[in-house]
């Protein structure tokens, strides 16, 4: 069976990469009838941080990537699945029983080397412009020495032995065929001082006790393939075949940065970005389904049935905010309006204008104004702004805003065209506010009667109706607030005057 795994580290919210990371291994797993396996990776403990790991699992619920096996959602300390635990620091004995087997066949030693002889080696090293890696002192120690070291309890490590003079080759899925020099590949730390492993050697253990088939990771593991293919190797074990992934960037070409964009999966939660939207743009980040195919537009269930690794683009790619609202903006427009009112309710509760709840948003007349909203906006966050002119009570603003000197609305303009809009929208039946064309007839030639220019009617017609700089137009703002309220704020704002 194909499997696959998601291996995060709990350090904080889920980065953009790692969520795309973890919907490739999904996609290709469903896609091949197989298996994705989530496996937390917590060995680095001071890294760890508290509510990581919930987090995570919300995560990944609300993008929709169920896993076959890890953590139970409900209670991460409990696992489900044929290979637990499925959290590396529960499983550090079997990962020394691994480390031993190492030293024993010659493919692991013992390194006791201090700091300071570690960086003075650096340092000359990169006085002479090698590159920085260890020089294996340790290996060539006499037996003797090494018995002395571990006799007065010396703290070490256990470094890989890489052969030398030796040429690696294999196959990534994504980048094609590989070949490293193994002169130019570090004696990898495998466990410190500590007792505890580091990713490497934890990383490969279990990846072969869990039975893992493709090991679909971002391109800056790349160096550390030939290291653990050695390693593979070095137990006997086949290694699984490698996907390395394109870097996000940002739109100057440099690496994906909080600098720049958000890069956490919370913040665009927060933001009120649809999964739906998400999943499709970053699936689209380094991959596409391949020539001929024109549409942009795909559910999971639809990346799952067309998802191809090799289709897998090499190049970095770039993560663009304004594709990703273009995307979500799209599917916002596709939620039936009940639906859009229950999403936008959290961020509309927020507000001091609002004094309803969740069933004043789907009052009919709620829900007539929700389609005009959702025309408007990229993300939930931006709902409130849009839906007030619709929904506010009372409505309060400077009366300087009727005026517009370059439509050439002064106040007493203002006044006329409020005053003809009120008569003739009056004389109206209220079905012709069903519509909006009915509407921009009658104002039309209200227009025509004053002998004004459009500006200088809708202009502050729409002031009336909004109390707002920036709104729909006048004819759909009256069609959705439909004859009483539109005459009720006409007439607030000719009392004013």
């Amino acid at each position: 069976m194909i499997k696959t795994r998601f291996a995060p580290s709990p350090t904080g919210f889920v980065h953009i990469g790692s969520l795309r990371t973890a919907l490739y291994a999904y996609l290709f797993a469903k896609n091949q009838k197989g298996h994705l396996i989530l496996r937390i990776e917590d060995t680095d403990q001071t890294r760890f941080v508290e509510g990581a790991i919930p987090n995570l699992l919300k995560t990944l619920s609300w993008a929709g990537l169920t896993y076959d096996e890890g953590p139970t959602p409900s209670d991460p300390t409990q696992d489900f699945g044929p290979n637990p635990p499925y959290t590396q620091s529960k499983r550090t004995e079997l990962y020394r029983e691994h480390a031993q087997k190492l030293l024993d066949s010659g493919h692991a030693y013992r390194c006791f080397c201090s700091m300071e002889r570690l960086n003075q080696m650096r340092e000359d090293q990169q006085k002479m412009k090698m590159a920085p890696m260890y020089d294996k002192h340790c290996l060539t120690r006499p037996k003797d020495e090494l018995t002395q070291l571990l006799d007065q309890k010396i703290p070490y490590v256990i470094r890989l032995n890489i052969p030398q003079n030796d040429t690696l080759r294999f196959r990534d899925i994504v980048r094609g065929d590989m070949q490293f020099d193994s002169n130019t590949i570090d004696d990898q730390v495998l466990m410190k001082s500590d007792g505890f492993p580091t990713y490497h050697l934890a990383n490969v253990v279990d990846d072969h006790f869990m039975e893992i088939t493709h090991v679909i990771r971002g391109e800056e593991w790349l160096p550390s393939t030939p290291k653990h293919i050695y390693m593979y190797q070095a137990f006997g074990w086949d290694a699984p075949q490698f996907a390395h992934i394109p870097l996000l960037l940002n739109k100057d070409k440099t690496k994906l940065s909080k600098r720049q964009n958000d890069v956490a999966v919370e913040d665009y939660i927060q933001k009120g970005y649809l999964p739906e939207a998400v999943i499709n743009f970053v699936a689209l980040l380094g991959w596409h389904p391949g020539e001929g195919e024109t549409e942009e537009f795909f559910k999971l269930e639809q990346l799952v049935e067309k998802f191809n690794l090799e289709k897998v683009h090499k190049a970095g790619a770039v993560f663009d905010p304004d594709r990703l609202d273009w995307f979500n903006a799209h599917y916002l427009r596709q939620l039936r309006p009940e639906i859009f009112a229950e999403k936008i309710y959290e961020w509309v509760r927020r507000e001091d204008w609002f004094k309803g709840d969740l069933e004043s948003l789907k009052t009919d007349y709620a829900l007539k104004v929700m389609p005009s909203v959702q025309t408007r906006v990229k993300t939930f966050a931006e709902a409130p702004e849009h839906l007030k002119p619709f929904l506010i009570q009372e409505i309060s603003y400077d009366l300087t805003l009727l005026e517009h000197e370059k439509m050439q609305v002064t106040r007493d303009i203002a006044r006329t065209a409020l005053q003809a809009g009120f008569e003739d929208l009056s004389s109206l039946p209220e079905s012709d506010f069903d519509s909006e064309e009915t509407l921009k007839t009658c104002l039309t030639k209200t227009i025509e009667r004053l002998s004004l220019k459009n500006g200088q009617v809708l202009w502050p017609l729409r002031v009336a109706l909004s109390g707002e700089s920036f709104s729909p137009g006048a004819f759909e703002m009256a069609q959705i607030l439909g004859k009483e309220r539109s005459l009720e704020r006409i007439q607030q704002t000719l009392d004013r005057l």
